[in-house]
Protein backbone atom coordinates (compact mmCIF):
# COMPACT_ATOMS: atom_id res chain seq x y z
CA UNK A 1 0.00 0.00 0.00
CA UNK A 2 1.57 3.45 -0.81
CA UNK A 3 1.90 5.82 2.04
CA UNK A 4 -0.61 8.27 -0.34
CA UNK A 5 -3.26 5.93 0.48
CA UNK A 6 -3.28 5.69 4.08
CA UNK A 7 -5.83 7.35 5.90
CA UNK A 8 -5.47 8.02 9.59
CA UNK A 9 -9.37 8.01 10.32
CA UNK A 10 -10.00 5.10 7.82
CA UNK A 11 -8.30 2.73 9.82
CA UNK A 12 -9.00 4.14 13.32
CA UNK A 13 -12.68 4.10 12.19
CA UNK A 14 -12.63 0.78 10.85
CA UNK A 15 -10.11 -1.39 12.92
CA UNK A 16 -10.01 0.76 16.66
CA UNK A 17 -12.59 -1.16 19.03
CA UNK A 18 -12.18 -0.02 22.55
CA UNK A 19 -14.07 -1.64 25.58
CA UNK A 20 -17.71 -2.10 25.49
CA UNK A 21 -19.56 0.43 27.56
CA UNK A 22 -20.92 -1.62 30.58
CA UNK A 23 -24.41 -1.94 30.68
CA UNK A 24 -26.45 0.49 32.50
CA UNK A 25 -28.35 -1.23 35.05
CA UNK A 26 -32.46 -1.29 35.01
CA UNK A 27 -34.72 0.81 37.73
CA UNK A 28 -37.90 -0.78 38.79
CA UNK A 29 -40.38 -0.10 41.47
CA UNK A 30 -39.22 -0.26 45.03
CA UNK A 31 -35.33 0.70 43.90
CA UNK A 32 -34.82 -3.54 42.68
CA UNK A 33 -31.69 -3.09 40.34
CA UNK A 34 -31.10 -5.59 38.07
CA UNK A 35 -27.97 -6.56 36.10
CA UNK A 36 -26.67 -8.27 32.83
CA UNK A 37 -23.16 -9.80 31.82
CA UNK A 38 -20.10 -8.03 33.19
CA UNK A 39 -21.26 -6.13 36.45
CA UNK A 40 -18.57 -4.20 37.81
CA UNK A 41 -18.08 -4.20 41.47
CA UNK A 42 -19.45 -0.68 41.92
CA UNK A 43 -22.70 -1.42 40.50
CA UNK A 44 -23.08 -4.49 42.55
CA UNK A 45 -22.11 -2.49 45.46
CA UNK A 46 -24.95 -0.03 44.83
CA UNK A 47 -27.20 -3.02 44.55
CA UNK A 48 -26.57 -4.35 48.32
CA UNK A 49 -27.11 -0.78 49.54
CA UNK A 50 -30.23 0.14 47.42
CA UNK A 51 -33.60 -0.52 49.57
CA UNK A 52 -35.74 -3.07 48.36
CA UNK A 53 -40.05 -2.52 48.07
CA UNK A 54 -40.31 -4.15 50.88
CA UNK A 55 -37.75 -2.07 52.85
CA UNK A 56 -39.54 1.12 51.51
CA UNK A 57 -43.05 0.45 52.16
CA UNK A 58 -43.03 -0.73 55.71
CA UNK A 59 -44.62 1.80 57.38
CA UNK A 60 -47.84 4.05 56.44
CA UNK A 61 -49.04 4.61 53.36
CA UNK A 62 -48.53 8.81 52.86
CA UNK A 63 -51.68 10.60 53.40
CA UNK A 64 -53.17 7.66 54.57
CA UNK A 65 -54.77 8.33 58.41
CA UNK A 66 -52.95 6.40 61.66
CA UNK A 67 -54.62 3.32 62.60
CA UNK A 68 -56.91 4.27 65.89
CA UNK A 69 -55.40 3.30 68.82
CA UNK A 70 -56.51 0.34 70.64
CA UNK A 71 -59.81 0.85 72.93
CA UNK A 72 -58.69 0.41 76.25
CA UNK A 73 -59.99 -2.99 78.78
CA UNK A 74 -62.99 -2.23 80.59
CA UNK A 75 -61.65 -1.96 84.45
CA UNK A 76 -64.58 -2.27 85.94
CA UNK A 77 -64.77 -6.05 87.29
CA UNK A 78 -68.76 -6.97 85.97
CA UNK A 79 -68.85 -10.07 88.13
CA UNK A 80 -68.61 -7.55 91.50
CA UNK A 81 -71.88 -5.86 90.54
CA UNK A 82 -74.38 -8.04 92.56
CA UNK A 83 -72.74 -7.86 95.54
CA UNK A 84 -72.28 -4.22 95.31
CA UNK A 85 -75.67 -3.69 94.70
CA UNK A 86 -76.68 -5.67 97.93
CA UNK A 87 -73.92 -4.08 99.55
CA UNK A 88 -75.65 -0.50 98.59
CA UNK A 89 -79.24 -2.03 99.17
CA UNK A 90 -77.79 -2.94 103.27
CA UNK A 91 -76.34 0.93 103.56
CA UNK A 92 -79.88 2.16 102.58
CA UNK A 93 -81.42 0.53 105.02
CA UNK A 94 -79.24 1.16 107.84
CA UNK A 95 -79.26 4.65 106.70
CA UNK A 96 -82.71 4.55 106.69
CA UNK A 97 -82.83 2.81 109.74
CA UNK A 98 -80.77 5.32 111.69
CA UNK A 99 -81.45 8.53 109.90
CA UNK A 100 -84.88 7.90 108.49
CA UNK A 101 -88.35 8.40 109.82
CA UNK A 102 -88.34 9.83 113.66
CA UNK A 103 -90.18 7.95 116.64
CA UNK A 104 -93.79 8.66 117.01
CA UNK A 105 -95.77 9.18 119.74
CA UNK A 106 -98.95 6.80 120.22
CA UNK A 107 -100.31 8.15 124.20
CA UNK A 108 -99.39 10.37 126.77
CA UNK A 109 -100.72 9.96 130.26
CA UNK A 110 -99.95 11.82 133.49
CA UNK A 111 -100.34 9.69 137.10
CA UNK A 112 -100.61 11.35 140.27
CA UNK A 113 -98.97 10.15 143.83
CA UNK A 114 -102.99 10.12 145.03
CA UNK A 115 -105.82 12.07 145.96
CA UNK A 116 -104.37 14.30 148.27
CA UNK A 117 -100.36 14.77 149.87
CA UNK A 118 -100.20 15.95 153.63
CA UNK A 119 -98.12 18.70 155.13
CA UNK A 120 -94.43 19.22 153.88
CA UNK A 121 -94.42 16.57 151.18
CA UNK A 122 -93.14 15.85 147.87
CA UNK A 123 -95.42 14.89 145.31
CA UNK A 124 -93.59 12.55 142.39
CA UNK A 125 -95.96 13.26 138.92
CA UNK A 126 -95.29 10.63 136.52
CA UNK A 127 -95.85 11.23 132.38
CA UNK A 128 -96.30 7.88 130.46
CA UNK A 129 -95.36 8.55 126.68
CA UNK A 130 -96.19 5.49 124.70
CA UNK A 131 -94.28 5.37 121.23
CA UNK A 132 -93.85 3.03 118.17
CA UNK A 133 -90.15 1.63 119.25
CA UNK A 134 -88.17 4.07 117.07
CA UNK A 135 -85.49 6.13 118.02
CA UNK A 136 -85.63 9.64 118.78
CA UNK A 137 -85.77 12.53 121.06
CA UNK A 138 -89.04 13.53 123.18
CA UNK A 139 -88.91 17.27 123.78
CA UNK A 140 -91.53 18.44 126.42
CA UNK A 141 -91.73 20.40 129.70
CA UNK A 142 -94.12 21.06 132.36
CA UNK A 143 -96.79 23.40 133.36
CA UNK A 144 -98.24 23.50 137.28
CA UNK A 145 -100.83 25.08 138.47
CA UNK A 146 -99.15 27.29 140.63
CA UNK A 147 -98.13 29.63 137.29
CA UNK A 148 -94.94 28.02 136.90
CA UNK A 149 -93.57 26.41 133.84
CA UNK A 150 -90.07 24.04 133.56
CA UNK A 151 -87.29 24.46 131.00
CA UNK A 152 -87.97 22.81 127.67
CA UNK A 153 -86.43 18.85 128.49
CA UNK A 154 -85.25 16.03 126.72
CA UNK A 155 -85.38 12.91 126.48
CA UNK A 156 -83.58 10.85 124.47
CA UNK A 157 -85.33 6.91 123.01
CA UNK A 158 -83.70 4.03 121.87
CA UNK A 159 -84.54 2.17 119.28
CA UNK A 160 -86.96 -0.44 120.07
CA UNK A 161 -88.12 1.48 123.50
CA UNK A 162 -92.05 1.78 123.17
CA UNK A 163 -92.10 4.03 126.60
CA UNK A 164 -90.24 6.69 128.12
CA UNK A 165 -91.56 7.29 132.13
CA UNK A 166 -90.95 11.25 132.56
CA UNK A 167 -90.97 12.51 136.55
CA UNK A 168 -92.02 15.99 138.02
CA UNK A 169 -91.40 16.46 141.47
CA UNK A 170 -93.64 18.91 143.46
CA UNK A 171 -92.43 20.13 147.14
CA UNK A 172 -95.00 21.95 149.32
CA UNK A 173 -94.62 23.69 152.62
CA UNK A 174 -96.49 24.97 155.11
CA UNK A 175 -99.63 24.52 156.14
CA UNK A 176 -103.05 25.62 154.00
CA UNK A 177 -104.36 23.74 150.91
CA UNK A 178 -103.83 23.17 147.10
CA UNK A 179 -105.56 21.81 144.29
CA UNK A 180 -103.08 20.65 142.65
CA UNK A 181 -102.76 20.30 138.68
CA UNK A 182 -99.45 19.11 136.84
CA UNK A 183 -99.77 19.15 132.80
CA UNK A 184 -97.11 17.54 130.91
CA UNK A 185 -96.83 19.20 126.88
CA UNK A 186 -94.93 16.73 124.49
CA UNK A 187 -93.84 19.61 121.99
CA UNK A 188 -91.53 17.32 119.09
CA UNK A 189 -92.37 14.69 117.52
CA UNK A 190 -95.71 15.57 117.67
CA UNK A 191 -97.98 18.07 120.00
CA UNK A 192 -99.65 15.93 122.91
CA UNK A 193 -100.63 17.40 126.21
CA UNK A 194 -102.36 15.30 129.18
CA UNK A 195 -102.24 16.54 133.20
CA UNK A 196 -102.99 14.89 136.69
CA UNK A 197 -104.54 16.32 139.63
CA UNK A 198 -103.94 15.74 143.27
CA UNK A 199 -105.32 17.83 146.66
CA UNK A 200 -102.46 19.50 149.34
CA UNK A 201 -103.13 19.94 152.50
CA UNK A 202 -101.97 20.87 155.65
CA UNK A 203 -103.44 21.75 159.28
Amino acid sequence: MNDDDYSATELGSHWFEGPLPEPTPDRVEGEVLRFGPGVTAIAARRAENTPTAAQIWHGTLPGAPPPPPPRPRSWWPWRYVPAALVLVAVLAFLAWREYGPRAAVRSVAVTAPGPSLGCDGTANVVGVVRTDGRPGTLTYHWERSDGTRSAPLRETLARGQEEARLHLLWTFHGPGSHQAVARLVITSPTPHTAEGAFTYRCG
